[in-house]
């Protein structure tokens, strides 16, 4: 049975990041010398999806709302006479949240260190305070709702507290909605913005591209309630649902800034870990590659037989390999391969488990994206596999064998995006932000390039006063522990680009905020464990 020797991700030099706490004051003395221009920024209206709401180290918490980005921009706004900024803030900074006592959401992650020493993200302990049930109605200044979205923002009983462990309604929208039956959108507009911003559509396609591609791309389907969880939404009900919040939100002569939105599959969630997982010098996989190659050889003959030798498998000895993997875009071999494998004298009980297992298997290349969750389950024995192979009658032993996730076993759906379901999130990302563009451009509306910026943090970094942001997980600063998420110096690079958009429109002097005033990763010890 081979170890698990992938668990812990190699994060070098973490120690050394450990304060993420504000280094510098930024305090303002000189009344009157800032002024918003020509824009009307005395009720600001933030609305979208947990980009929008402060959303970090894969939680919501109150040290994170703090610094959302829309939250920033208010408290630069007041420099100049703006107005409130409102938010529904979480009981505590935990980031877990609960449903009449029960949880339905998990504490944040924080950077801690096992036993040896080694750094990983662990889920802060401590029993969250925040319960949907008792927190205050809004509507809030920020509407930013986590797990939003497009069509959510208009969705009657999106916030119905009755759906929530049903699936049809929203639990952080639920803390705040004025009424069960009411919209997003709908409560935005009850506060008669007079400026907003508006972040959508991330998770139409994050889903599907966290997953691993597991949801469906509903492109075609105009009916989103017939949509899972993890779908990709059709660009044409994108398209209505983003019209249809721009409608709510301009309905008074609101002016506002739109952000589009960036490569998902360039944040450390899917940059992390390599494809070229499985390094032959540990001492739990480099000694059995000699097996592992002569046992492959057998079916990358019967690979070749049946037309396809580039579905062969081998690890080199020399260099770390790619982990194998199933690909459920390539036509399913199983039968042909089992009868190929059979009729060159193996058994056909055995046969017949080869063909199943690497029917659609290959091994991944370069441009396969492992998921940052599979760091824990590469080179790990899949025990639900092996169950199902000693119920069909492998001896533990040889059950295992043929169970080591990545290695014997090819890694399930969920923990890698193959390059053709790469394809279809950046097809839909594409649709989106021409959406986005278009609207923008024919309601006079600020539009910010979150995707090009976003490359820049990820091939150059950007640079600030006193470092350098980039997307290199734990270390880059920009990226919170999640992998997705902004941390609080990610959050304040956006709200610079929109405070300097707006200056440059309006004719206003706002000023920008100093990034490395703002947290990043928190290391925590988690009580010493």
């Amino acid at each position: 049975m081979m170890k698990n020797t992938f668990k812990y991700i190699a994060l070098a030099a973490v120690v050394a990041l450990a304060s993420c706490e504000p280094e510098f004051e930024n305090t303002v003395t000189d009344e009157g010398f800032y002024d918003t221009g020509s824009a009307n920024l005395s009720n600001y209206v933030a609305v979208g999806n947990s980009l929008t709401a402060g959303f970090a180290d894969g939680a919501l918490y109150i040290s994170g709302q703090n610094n959302s980005y829309p939250n920033i921009m208010a408290g630069q706004f007041a420099l100049a006479g703006g107005g409130a900024f409102t938010q529904p803030l979480m009981d505590d900074d935990l980031g877990g949240l609960l449903l009449g006592g029960t949880p339905v959401a998990a504490n944040r992650f924080v950077l801690s260190t096992d036993a040896n020493g080694n750094p990983f993200p662990a889920v802060l302990e401590g029993n969250p305070t925040t319960d949907v049930t008792t927190s205050a109605a809004g509507p809030y200044n920020n509407m930013g709702v986590p797990g939003a979205k497009s069509y959510h923002l208009v969705a009657p009983g999106y916030g119905d507290a009755s759906g929530i462990l049903a699936g049809t309604a929203n639990p952080y929208f639920a803390r705040m909605a004025t009424s069960a039956g009411t919209t997003v959108a709908g409560d935005a507009a009850a506060l008669s913005p007079s400026f907003f911003s508006l972040w959508i559509g991330n998770n139409d396609i994050l889903g599907y591209a966290t997953s691993g591609g597991s949801g469906v791309d509903q492109t075609g389907n105009l009916d989103p309630t017939t949509y899972g969880g993890n779908d990709i939404t059709d660009p044409n009900v994108f398209g209505a649902s983003y019209t249809a919040v721009l409608d709510a939100l301009m309905v008074g002569g609101a002016e506002g800034i739109v952000i589009n939105l960036p490569d998902v599959t360039s944040i450390p969630f899917f940059t992390t870990v390599p494809a070229a997982a499985l390094d032959p010098t540990n001492p739990d996989f480099g000694p059995q590659i000699p097996t592992l190659n002569a046992t492959y050889g057998l079916l990358n003959q019967a690979f070749a037989f049946l037309g396809v030798p580039e579905r062969s498998i081998q690890f080199s000895t020399n260099a770390a390999s790619t982990v194998v993997i199933n690909d459920d875009s390539l036509t399913n071999i199983s039968a042909e391969l089992t009868q190929t494998l059979a009729a060159g004298g193996l058994d056909l009980p055995t046969a017949t488990i080869f063909g199943l297992q690497y029917g659609q298997a290959r091994q991944a290349t370069e441009n396969d994206l492992m998921v940052l969750t599979s760091a824990s389950v590469i080179g790990q024995l899949n025990a639900d596999r092996m169950a199902e192979l000693m119920a069909l009658g492998l001896p533990q032993a040889d059950a295992a064998q043929l169970s080591v996730n990545g290695i014997t076993y090819p890694m399930e759906d969920q923990w890698v995006l193959s390059t053709s379901e790469q394809a279809s999130v950046a097809t839909a990302a594409a649709a989106y932000n021409a959406t986005i563009e278009a609207l923008a451009a024919a309601r006079n509306l600020i539009l910010i390039d979150a995707k090009g910026e976003l490359a820049q943090v990820a091939s150059t970094g950007i640079p600030y006063n006193g470092g350098l942001l980039t997307d290199t997980f734990v270390t880059g600063g920009a990226f919170s522990l999640d992998g997705v998420h902004p941390t609080g110096r990610g959050y304040a690079y956006v709200a610079n680009l929109a405070i300097e958009a707006i200056n440059r429109k309006y004719s206003a002097n706002i000023p920008t905020v100093d990034i490395g005033n703002y947290p990043t990763v928190q290391v925590h010890n988690n009580g010493g464990n």
